[in-house]
């Protein structure tokens, strides 16, 4: 185990952290968003994105540690798999006649973002980012004083 270790695996969950935050700030745009692509040739609307976060398999010598008997049982912190478009939840449908994308009933298919629980996966991952950054900031105090140890 090497002394930035934990560095290494604050600054991955850092850096996952700070995608999932950048993919809600998107959903949170986009939310009135009625032509974001073509589907034979009809417009859709925006889709919600979603982050899926997986623990990093870690390198050799982790492996070979393990595989020895000599493994620390410490992570390697995490990394993003994908970003998933949810077709899960369906379009909204909002009477707007005056709309240019209402049907000929008069519904506009809106985007199936939520504000709300974007809004709750959005504090989410700042707490996660900065419970991370205090972490980080342990670790590096706890460098810091290894180091002054030698004076």
């Amino acid at each position: 185990m090497s002394i930035f270790s934990s560095i290494n695996t604050t600054t991955s969950a850092l850096t996952a952290q700070r995608l999932r935050m950048d993919v809600i700030s998107s959903n949170i745009a986009n939310v009135d968003t009625t032509r974001a692509r073509q589907v034979n040739g009809e417009w859709e609307p925006y889709r919600r994105k979603t982050v899926t976060l997986t623990a990093n398999e870690g390198t050799f010598s982790s492996f070979l540690n393990k595989a020895v008997g000599k493994s620390n049982g410490v992570g390697n912190g995490v990394k993003v798999t994908t970003i998933n478009e949810d077709n899960e939840t369906p379009f909204k449908l909002v009477y707007d006649p005056s709309h240019p994308d209402a049907n000929e009933d008069g519904y506009v298919q809106m985007p199936n973002v939520d504000v709300l629980k974007e809004m709750v996966d959005l504090i989410s991952a700042t707490r996660s980012y900065e419970a991370n950054i205090t972490v980080l900031n342990a670790s590096k105090a706890m460098l810091t004083k290894a180091l002054e140890i030698g004076k």
